[in-house]
Parts: structure tokens; sequence; C-alpha cells
């Protein structure tokens, strides 16, 4: 196929391929095609169904092109366009919208939109699959939302500190000190949706708090929005004393995923047991997400894959 922008502006159309066409090889790369530019002309090669999505991509960049186009773009979009066919019956009107510092986040796939209404409507909310899909970053922008809208006095980030040969009493600090590696991605995503210095703020005024799992026993938290995160990692015991924390006016959010369980050989997941007890209980939800909703370099879905098919042979013996 070939795509062609006649009296194009050049300054946009190098913003669309960016330096040396790095943004054309990511789109050859994440769609399996190949693209080759001679001025406003793109031929692109390869399967039809991804020859289309390029053309759908390329147009739609150029008319984002007045400014350049971050590495960040590019992915995100190719992470859309490979869910057009079925996120169309998601009308944008019916996507959940977030108040948040990033503007106009919202979700990328079908099951991101349905985990995001999910904990919009329920009071808790359980957010399984691999790295990637969006199930920490989407909770915790649902719960800088509520905080926003008032909906909640304060959010609670809880991690279980799964010990890899280290013990937490020998390393250096206090209690928040000793826990914050295990919270980094909780973190991470708090200053990208708050900005540093407004979250740095509400954790001095305890609007926002850690609380390690194993020291939530005895509380009862109201009006807050919680989340549990690498919850693959807590015990059934564990996973029973979060649950029945939750108190008035409060949400909860449990994150996980269950191929990267790091609990002693033979110790059950509180995750997968309680996928099974609580799967009926009218008022909690499960989105169960898989391997296409995978929102982060094009490769990182196929290196789930391809560790996936791996298993697979090797339980086979193939």
């Amino acid at each position: 196929m070939q795509v062609t922008f006649p009296d194009a502006d050049n300054h946009r159309l190098a913003n669309l391929c960016g330096a040396l066409d790095e943004n054309l090889r990511q789109i050859e790369t994440a769609l399996n095609v190949n693209i080759a530019r001679r001025g406003e002309v793109f031929n692109v090669t390869g399967p039809d169904r991804q020859v289309e999505q390029v053309e759908r991509l390329l147009k739609d960049f150029y008319q984002r092109a007045r400014k350049p186009l971050d590495i960040e773009d590019i992915q995100l979009a190719l992470v859309e366009v490979a869910h057009k066919p079925t996120t169309s019956a998601d009308s944008e009107s019916d996507m959940p919208v977030l108040m948040t510092r990033r503007t106009g986040l919202h979700g990328r796939t079908v099951r991101q939109n349905q985990y995001l209404r999910q904990v919009q409507e329920h009071d808790i909310t359980f957010g399984v699959g691999p790295a990637g899909t969006g199930k920490t970053y989407l909770a915790v922008a649902s719960a800088v939302d509520a905080l926003e809208r008032d909906l909640v006095k304060r959010i609670v980030l809880v991690r279980p500190a799964v010990e890899a040969g280290e013990r937490l009493g020998f390393l250096p600090g206090d209690l928040v000190q000793k826990v914050d590696p295990y919270l980094r991605p909780l973190y991470d995503a708090l200053y990208d949706l708050m900005g540093f210095d407004k979250a740095t703020r509400m954790f001095e005024k305890a609007a926002i708090e850690i609380a390690p799992l194993a020291f939530m026993r005895g509380r009862t938290l109201n009006q807050a929005f919680i989340i549990l995160d690498e919850a693959q990692n807590t015990t059934p015991e564990q996973m029973k004393m979060f649950l029945t924390r939750i108190g008035f006016g409060s949400k909860a959010v449990v994150t996980g995923d269950v191929t990267q369980i790091d609990l002693a050989r033979g110790q059950k997941s509180g995750l997968i047991e309680a996928r099974l007890v609580l799967q009926e209980v009218r008022g909690i939800a499960f989105t169960e997400f898989q391997n296409d909703d995978v929102v982060r370099h094009p490769l990182v879905a196929r290196i789930i894959d391809a560790y996936d098919a791996y298993a697979k042979n090797d339980c086979t013996g193939a």
C-alpha cells in the first residue's frame, strides 16, 4: 500500500517520522511491516490487516505532528490501533473520565475500560493479569480521581514485603524507609499522576498513607481508597485480613499477577484462593487481563507470549 500526503508540510513529516525515522522503525517492529519513505510518499508492505493499521496510524500521527511526537505517543497509539476493531464498541462518551494531572487519561483496551468502570461501580475490585497491563497504574489513577473529587479522604497504599534472602529488620531507617523499595511502583504512579510536589504535600498531610500489609491487622479504614499491590504474594490469611479491613465509604482495589508468585514453595497464594472463594460474591468485581492488554513497549507483549509458549512446551515435554 502507498500512503501519500500531497502538499505535505515538511515540518510535520519530520515530526511524524522522528529522528532518523525512529518512529517509523517503532511501527515496523510492532506491526511486523516494512515502511519505505521517499518525501511525502510511504510504501508499506506486510500482511493486509497490519498494512491497513499502518495507514490509519500514519494519517493520525500526521494530524498530531504539529509538535514532535515522543516515544510514548507512538507506543500508546500502537496499543490502541491493535484494539481498534474491538474498542470501536466503546465510544468515547462511555470511557471513564479520570481527574488527574494527566489530561486525557483513559483505558487503552476494552478490559482496561471495563476495569475502570468496575472500580467506580464496586467497593472491591480485583485486577489480575500479566505485567504491563495497567493494573496498578489505573488503580492509582482511580484513587487520585476519587481523592480529587472528594469521594474519599485519603489513599492507603499496601504491599506485602516478601523477603528474598534479606530481613527488613536489617535495612536502615524507620518503617517507611524499610518498605519504600517495595512500594516504589506505587510512588512512581502517584508522582506521574499528581506531580512530585503535590504528592509530597499529601504524604505530609497523611492524605496518602503507606500501610505495610503486616501492620494492617486490627485496623478499620473508613473513607479511604485502599490499593493492595502484588497481591499474589499474600497468604490466604493475609488476604482475608486485608479484605475485612474495609470500612464505611471505602473502596479497595487488589492487583496481582499469579504467574509471578514469590512465596515459599508450597505456600498457597491468597490471590488465587480469593478468585475461587469470592467470584460469586455480590459487590466484588474481577477483571482478568490478558497478554494483549499490555500497554508498554511493543516487545513486552511478545516477551510474555514467548515465555507462555515456552512454559506450555516445557510442560508437554516438547
